[in-house]
C-alpha cells in the first residue's frame, strides 16, 4: 500500500515538473520578444537578441506613441468590435446550431448540410467584397468590421456538437410546462451551454481583436481604423523607409528603432488577449473536447 501511494506522488512529481518545463518553454518566447522591445537597435545588429537587454530604452514604445489619440482611438474601435462582434457572432451562432440538434425542426438537416457546405467551399473575395459594398453599403461603416465573422460554418458545427449532448428530455419537459421555444432557448439551452459559448466566444473574439483585412479593404474613415490596421500601417512605414535607406536614399534611421518597435507592436497587439485568455481557460478545454467527441 506505501509503495503504491509513494509510486504515485512520484508520478504526480513528475508530470508537475513536466508542465513547469512546458509552461517556461512557452514563456521564454514571449520574454525575448519583451527583452528586444526594450533594447536599442545597435544592440540587437551588434550582440543579437538578448534575454536581458544591454541597455534598457524605451524608444519603441516612444515612436510607436508618437500619436497616442490615434492609438487610443483604435484601441476603442477594436474593443468596441471586439465586444460587440463576438455578443453578435455567439447569438446568431448558438441560435443555428440549437435548430440543428433539433430533431422536431423539420428542416434541421437541410439546415445542417448548408451549413457543413459553407464549411468546405468558400466563394472568395469578389462575391464578399460585392455583397459588402453593393449589397449591404456597409463600407466604410463599424459594421463593415463586424458582420463579414457574424457567423462561422467550423464554430457552429462545434457548437451544435455540445448541443448534441444536452438531453432532450428537457426541452420537452419544458413544452409540457408551456414554455415558449425562445424562452427555452433562452434560460435553459443557454445556461447549459456556457463551456461550450465560452469557447466559441474566445476564438470569435481572437478573430476580431487580430483581423485588420477587414479594414484594408472596407475602411477608409481614419476614426475607424482598428488596432491591428494602425500598427500594421506602423510596420509597413517602417520597412518603407528601411527599403529607401538600402536603395541609395539618405535616411536618418537612428531615430527609427525598427526591429524593436517591431516586438513593442507585438506586445501591444497580443497583450489584452494573452490577460483575458486565463480568465476562458476553465471552459476551454470542456468545449473543445465535448463539441469535437460529439460532432
Amino acid at each position: 500500500m506505501r509503495s503504491s501511494i509513494k509510486k504515485k506522488s512520484e508520478n504526480n512529481w513528475l508530470i508537475i515538473l513536466f508542465f513547469v518545463v512546458l509552461s517556461i518553454l512557452f514563456i521564454y518566447p514571449m520574454l525575448y520578444v519583451i527583452s528586444v522591445s526594450l533594447s536599442f537597435d545597435g544592440d540587437i545588429a551588434k550582440y543579437g537578441y538578448q534575454l536581458i537587454p544591454k541597455r534598457i530604452t524605451f524608444v519603441a514604445y516612444s515612436y510607436i506613441f508618437q500619436t497616442p489619440k490615434a492609438l487610443l482611438q483604435s484601441y476603442m474601435v477594436t474593443i468596441f468590435v471586439t465586444v460587440v462582434g463576438t455578443a453578435l457572432s455567439l447569438i446568431l451562432t448558438s441560435s443555428i446550431a440549437y435548430i440543428m440538434t433539433r430533431k422536431d425542426y423539420r428542416y434541421s438537416k437541410i439546415t445542417s448540410y448548408f451549413i457543413f457546405f459553407t464549411l468546405l467551399f468558400n466563394a472568395g473575395l469578389v462575391p464578399s467584397y460585392i455583397i459588402t459594398t453593393s449589397v449591404l453599403h456597409i463600407q466604410d461603416t463599424i459594421w463593415a468590421l463586424i458582420l463579414p465573422y457574424g457567423v462561422s460554418a467550423w464554430f457552429t458545427m462545434l457548437m451544435k456538437g455540445f448541443m448534441d449532448g444536452l438531453p432532450f428530455e428537457i426541452i420537452e419537459s419544458a413544452k409540457i410546462d408551456g414554455s415558449s421555444e425562445l424562452s427555452t432557448f433562452v434560460r435553459i439551452v443557454l445556461p447549459l451551454s456556457k463551456p461550450a459559448l465560452a469557447t466559441v466566444g474566445l476564438f470569435y473574439a481572437l478573430a476580431y481583436w487580430n483581423d485588420w483585412w477587414l479594414a484594408m479593404l472596407y475602411i477608409q474613415n481614419e476614426k475607424l481604423i482598428p488596432l491591428q490596421y494602425f500598427l500594421q500601417r506602423i510596420m509597413s512605414n517602417i520597412e518603407f523607409l528601411t527599403k529607401n535607406m538600402q536603395a541609395g536614399i539618405s535616411i536618418d534611421m537612428s531615430a527609427i528603432p525598427a526591429e524593436s518597435s517591431r516586438m513593442g507592436i507585438a506586445i501591444l497587439a497580443a497583450g489584452p488577449m494573452l490577460f483575458a485568455f486565463p480568465f476562458f481557460q476553465k471552459y476551454l478545454i470542456k468545449g473543445l473536447t465535448v463539441g469535437a467527441v460529439k460532432g
